[in-house]
């Protein structure tokens, strides 16, 4: 049975270089899922963060997969022992601009539909794997429905991981806070 973790924290908590650690300490391959979809309209900013993070990977350590929303078939169709999905929450920021093109509302069902599906095809195998995922609600309300939307969407998601979760842990500042741990 594939085993859970989940980091989340605030923005450049060090969130993921923590998940690099974490998943580089555990043997086997190693397999980095990125959710971020480097398309030609991606800000010069975002470009530069997306450089830096494949920068900090060892390529002889992580293959890396860019999978912007199918994250659950890399995981059902590849033979990894650690998969790290970095990040959860431009998955669901992927999963609702695909919904919103197709005219469909990403839903709270729908987004809890996708996580419980993500969650058993990775009991049903026998990796490790690592989610990153922004902490959103710890600040003020978002002033519009989207951003609400969103907030509520990730917290929803990260809540739902947790919970099936082996073990969470909350970055502040740098440092790890264990919030679930495994046996």
């Amino acid at each position: 049975m594939g085993k859970i973790i989940l980091v989340t924290g605030g923005t450049r908590s060090g969130k993921s270089n923590f998940a690099l650690g974490r998943g580089e300490g555990i043997d086997g391959r190693r397999c980095f899922i990125a959710t971020c979809q480097t398309l030609d309209e991606v800000d010069e900013e975002m470009a530069k963060r997306v450089q830096t993070h494949q920068q900090t990977r060892d390529a002889q350590r992580w293959l890396t997969i860019e999978e912007p929303l199918a994250v659950a078939n890399i995981i059902k169709e590849h033979q990894f022992d650690v998969y790290l999905v970095d990040c959860l929450t431009l998955w669901i920021s992927n999963h609702m601009a695909d919904c919103a093109q197709r005219g469909v509302a990403y839903s709270e069902h729908s987004a809890a539909i996708v996580a419980e599906e993500l969650i058993d095809i990775i009991r049903k195998n026998d990796g490790t794997v690592i989610f990153v995922s922004n902490e959103v609600g710890m600040s003020v309300v978002p002033e519009n429905n989207l951003a609400r939307r969103f907030r509520d969407l990730v917290g929803l998601t990260n809540r739902l991981i947790a919970a099936a979760a082996d073990e969470v842990v909350l970055i502040s500042c740098g440092l790890p806070i264990y919030l679930k741990k495994s046996d």
